[in-house]
């Protein structure tokens, strides 16, 4: 791959992700602050994620895969996407807002497998090469983190619905710029697709392993528990008052660069089964310290709970997508990939957005919310799911590349 080449994809992923973090970590504190929004709304606009991963296989496996160069479809998005964010910063109302969001979502989520495909599609040796060019997103959605807090303040002058904004321009910036990415053309331009591959129903023959299903089941109820985090952190945060809280939260994206590099040295040293459950176990343990920190003497608690996304994201989540493309071997991997997130990012967290907000609104309370309450939930649910998982899961050593 040629130094211009990757330039150009680091690029990519550094706005791809930037777009995202922009706005989607502050949604919630925005539509409380901009809206008076319930709990229920919030979880409302924070589904559209979800409804977004369901119909992402229809749109690659329909259109991207056949019909069109993956360069343009994404410039084409983007640029529309950019039209549809500006009209969310402008909505006056949650009414107003939530179509504009939906319809933006249901687009854009496809684009995270588009980008993939654009680097992937360029590269001799992916497992070296892509690590690379995919930290590029990280960065990204750090770096939008900061600009709000740090930068430009937004998030203190309580005008969140500048984010939206500047990710409008962004995403215009990205679609334009797309039309100079390297030619992706469709792979399966006179094939004829079927709903189960589609859809990577063909991947479903992987359940008939005891192991493996356990862990695609855990993978769905630990979403439940997940989905509380994406919606109520940034909103805990700032009703305790914790000055900059989207930039102190790019502490987690910047534990997750940190800890994907211990992620290979432990999946050969201890297993898959001892990784999954300090993952999981990560989890319940954040949102125990997010029930009983505060940003006194205990604003330890908080910046730890920050910090745990790394273990968190990378030794359940990258660990489970080790797991399945190992157990799928070469045949389905690229059906197995699409089953685990339709089911972790659509299913999962369908349910876990929906639960998130019944339960906020069931614990608020006239200053803003018992978060005490909120937060021991998710950190039961997430345990329960861990005991269930050590006792019904049996260990594999799965070799990987260190």
């Amino acid at each position: 791959m040629s130094k211009t080449i990757n330039i150009k994809l680091s690029i990519m992923m550094f706005l791809e992700f930037f777009i995202w973090g922009c706005w989607f970590v502050t949604m919630g504190t925005f539509l409380s602050q901009a809206f008076s929004a319930s709990g229920g709304e919030i979880s409302l606009a924070y589904e559209t994620q979800s409804w977004g991963a369901i119909i992402a296989p229809f749109i690659i496996g329909l259109i991207a895969d056949r019909y069109f160069d993956a360069e343009k479809i994404l410039a084409v998005i983007h640029i529309v996407g950019g039209g549809l964010l500006f009209m969310c910063s402008i909505a006056l109302g949650f009414d107003a807002f939530y179509p504009y969001i939906l319809i933006y979502m249901i687009l854009y989520m496809p684009t995270l497998a588009l980008v993939n495909s654009i680097a992937f599609r360029q590269m001799k040796d992916p497992s070296k090469e892509f690590p690379k060019i995919r930290v590029w997103g990280t960065i990204g959605w750090i770096v939008a983190g900061l600009v709000i807090s740090y930068g430009v303040g937004w998030e203190a002058m309580q005008t969140l619905e500048y984010t939206f904004y500047l990710a409008a321009v962004v995403s215009a910036a990205l679609g334009v710029f797309s039309f100079t990415l390297p030619k992706t053309p469709p792979k399966a331009k006179n094939e004829s697709p079927s709903l189960r591959e589609i859809l990577g129903l063909d991947a479903l023959q992987l359940l008939r392993d005891t192991r493996y299903l356990v862990f695609f089941l855990s993978s769905i109820l630990i979403c439940i528990p997940l989905a509380f985090y994406y919606q109520d952190a940034n909103l805990f945060l700032n009703e305790l008052g914790m000055a900059n809280a989207a930039g102190v939260m790019t502490l987690g994206q910047i534990s997750e660069a940190l800890f994907i590099l211990l992620l290979p040295i432990f999946l050969n040293k201890y297993g898959i089964k001892k990784t999954l459950i300090i993952g999981m176990l990560a989890w319940s343990l954040r949102y125990v310290l997010f029930a009983f920190g505060d940003t006194g003497s205990n604003i330890w608690m908080l910046i730890f709970g920050i910090v745990l996304h790394g273990i968190c994201y990378d030794f359940f989540f990258v660990s489970g997508q080790i797991y399945t493309d190992y157990k799928a071997g070469e045949k389905y991997k690229s059906a197995a990939q699409g089953l685990i997130a339709l089911a972790t990012y659509g299913i999962g967290m369908l349910i876990g957005f929906r639960l998130a907000g019944i339960i906020t609104d069931q614990y608020a309370i006239e200053s803003g919310h018992d978060w005490t309450q909120i937060w021991t939930f998710p950190a039961i649910f997430a345990a329960v799911v861990l005991v269930i998982f050590i006792v019904t899961f049996k260990n594999e050593k799965i070799e990987v590349e260190k």
